[in-house]
């Protein structure tokens, strides 16, 4: 009962944000976020009620995409890491809070970003790589 409204999910320009609709904190770790922000990359965002935070560009993903695509398969395919953001309702978790992982939260979400993943799946099958790998 205590995620009360909730949170909204919306995309504004290419760039997809996430608003605390609830009267409790939210707890939100996207690790392309983190990036963008010069945060550390497991870093768990607590959001407080009423405010946003963008949680994923599709411009700055095209452009570590086609950075890391030099880098070969295994780089690419670890991109999928970006296109997941967990969120958690009233209680944290990571290094800051006393739970280690999300699955100790008594309620949390996980957000797939499915357009990003589809850039990847497209650009996987042209890679040499392990077998062919999906998202």
């Amino acid at each position: 009962h205590k995620t009360g409204r909730g949170l909204r999910l919306f995309y504004m320009g290419g760039e997809v944000y996430v608003e605390n609709l609830s009267d409790y904190p939210i707890f939100i770790q996207s690790l392309l976020c983190n990036i963008m922000n010069r945060w550390h990359e497991s870093y768990v965002h607590k959001l407080e009620r009423g405010t946003n935070l963008k949680i994923f560009s599709h411009h700055e993903f095209a452009n570590i995409l086609a950075k890391t695509v030099p880098e070969g398969y295994n780089a690419v395919y670890e991109l999928k890491k970006m296109c997941l953001i967990r969120i958690s309702f009233v209680k944290g978790w990571g290094l800051n809070y006393r739970r280690a992982v999300i699955t100790e939260t008594p309620c949390w979400i996980e957000v797939r970003l499915n357009g990003p993943m589809q850039w990847l799946d497209r650009i996987w099958p042209q890679m040499r790589g392990p077998g062919s790998l999906s998202s």
